[in-house]
């Protein structure tokens, strides 16, 4: 049997004007999480990342403990099948017709526009984006030019073939990407439904990793969304 660790990148920049760059605690997540990986002599065959800059940074500040602990890092290699769903493109094209048309998601969006503080904010807005996307994954919202859900599930399965085909057996393999992916992971494993598939992707901590074992057609869950090494309640981050 083989390792596969997919890793939910670190915090990004939320509400910032370029939300793809890792935060400060983001950062300082990422690295943590290589520390912990070296400290147990974790070494990687393959590393791969999704084509996002919080992606490609987390992979490097993972490496770059490794570095510091004398430990190999190799070389990423990056699949665009790992890139997250387009939710910022899907919240842009339907909440202003759905505000407009839906009170529930009215209401809810008005919330977030009088919220006083980023937490409050966050919280707010996760209940919009919640009730939007699962309109979107199921089918609910005509949306032509942005990927549907069917196509994005379908492209995370091909990076996972394309990790999961290379020969060998006890390979230890990481991979990191955004939720949506982790959670199709879990849908691989566990034949969840769509519905339950963004329930889980939703939970996957920032910085936080899940472990698969594989061997052939066999893709089995071993860890879902595992954080030992955020050991601190400021590093336990959602957005």
């Amino acid at each position: 049997m083989s390792n596969l660790y997919v890793v939910r990148h670190g915090q990004a920049s939320f509400f910032a004007e370029d939300y793809d760059q890792l935060s400060p605690l983001g950062r300082t997540q990422s690295s943590l999480l290589g520390e912990y990986w070296a400290r147990r002599h974790i070494v990687f065959d393959e590393v791969f990342t999704g084509p996002c800059r919080r992606h490609v940074d987390t992979a490097a500040i993972v490496g770059e403990a490794y570095e510091r602990s004398g430990l190999p890092w190799p070389a990423p290699i990056v699949l665009s099948g790992l890139d997250e769903y387009e939710a910022e493109a899907v919240l842009k094209q339907a909440l202003p017709r759905l505000v407009k048309d839906h009170e529930h998601i009215r209401e809810l969006y008005a919330a977030v526009e009088q919220a006083t503080d980023r937490a409050e904010k966050l919280r707010t807005f996760q209940k919009v984006y919640e009730v939007v996307i699962d309109m979107w994954a199921h089918g609910q919202l005509d949306l032509p030019q942005v990927e549907s859900w069917t196509t994005f599930c379908e492209r995370v399965y091909q990076a996972l073939d394309r990790i999961v085909s290379i020969e060998g057996s006890g390979r230890q393999v990481a991979a990191f990407s955004s939720g949506g992916p982790v959670g199709v992971c879990m849908q691989r494993a566990l034949g969840v439904a769509h519905r339950t598939t963004l329930q889980l992707a939703w939970m996957v901590r920032n910085g936080a990793f899940s472990e698969f074992l594989f061997s052939g057609k066999r893709f089995t869950l071993s860890r879902f969304n595992a954080f030992p090494h955020l050991d601190d309640a400021e590093h336990l981050t959602y957005r």
